[in-house]
């Protein structure tokens, strides 16, 4: 039996790019599993996602005889194995719920991921908690004067590791504009929601002090502007004030991992697509 593919494209939106699409796969004996797609009527953009299995025809002979519509169209296309794991790259400082959240969740099956290296920019200890097993553990101090150096260390890695992800489960590190650029669409990072509202130490302690009724997370893509990249997934819980900072720090913690799994999970399913500033996101 042959391996379902995914098919994700943008385009520049006008008539008749689902019939060709959905003509292209049937003619060469294709079967659609699933299909969605999204008119953007402020940007006039078009985006699509679809399942399929190929039957008889190969990946790259669709992949070759496809290029003459993506032309046609000016696509923005990608065509993927659907079920293939991707290769991440898990980037973590002190705070490792959000990495032990994402292994467990590997190690069950639930999310398609390879975890080819973790990189800390403090020692193995630090997140002793941690069960890593096998997963190679890098760790890469970090000061004002060694950042250039320790960030082209890191792309050393991720090349070495071929890593089609960066996930920064609680990275407490800004990377800098040439190393978001590097890895621009393929680095997924995770911030409380009550950012920029309050910054610095203690995000929770400050939210209780200043009587927040609502706490959350937003999972959003890395860009040169801190925090502030096209969002992924996020969520939101109320809260009271009965609960305490610790209480907060307990539930941000929860809300954090589940955020980041979530995104996680969206983009290694081909589920995110790029809209400028924005995602299309495609669930399940």
């Amino acid at each position: 039996m042959s391996e379902p593919l995914v098919l994700t494209l943008s385009c520049a939106d006008r008539p008749g790019i689902t019939a060709r699409v959905a003509s292209f796969l049937f003619e060469r004996g294709g079967n659609i599993l699933e299909a969605q797609q999204f008119n953007d009527r402020g940007s006039d953009a078009f985006f699509m996602r679809v399942e399929f299995d190929p039957g008889s025809t190969g990946r790259e002979r669709l992949r070759s005889d496809f290029a003459s519509i993506a032309g046609e169209f000016a696509m923005e296309w990608k065509l993927a194995l659907r079920d293939r794991p991707r290769r991440v790259l898990l980037m973590v400082s002190k705070f490792d719920h959000c990495l032990a959240d994402l292994l467990y969740r590997w190690r069950i099956g639930e999310l398609a991921m390879e975890p080819v290296a973790i990189i800390s920019n403090h020692p193995r200890d630090a997140i002793g908690h941690t069960d890593i097993g096998s997963v190679p553990f890098h760790h890469l101090p970090i000061t004002r004067e060694t950042k250039a150096a320790q960030e082209a260390e890191v792309r050393r890695i991720a090349q070495e590791c071929d890593a089609e992800l960066v996930v920064l489960a609680r990275y407490m590190q800004i990377l800098s504009d040439d190393q978001a650029a590097h890895f621009a669409g393929r680095c997924v990072n995770i911030h409380h929601s009550f950012l920029p509202g309050f910054k610095g130490a203690k995000p929770y302690h400050q939210a209780y002090e200043r009587g927040v009724k609502m706490i959350g997370a937003s999972a959003h893509y890395v860009t040169a502007d801190l925090d502030e990249g096209p969002i992924i997934h996020q969520s939101a819980e109320p809260i009271s004030h009965a609960d305490s900072p610790d209480e907060l720090v307990r539930k941000g913690r929860e809300i954090e991992s589940r955020v980041l799994a979530e995104a996680v999970r969206l983009h290694l399913e081909e589920r995110v697509l790029l809209n400028g500033k924005r995602t299309v996101v495609f669930r399940s």
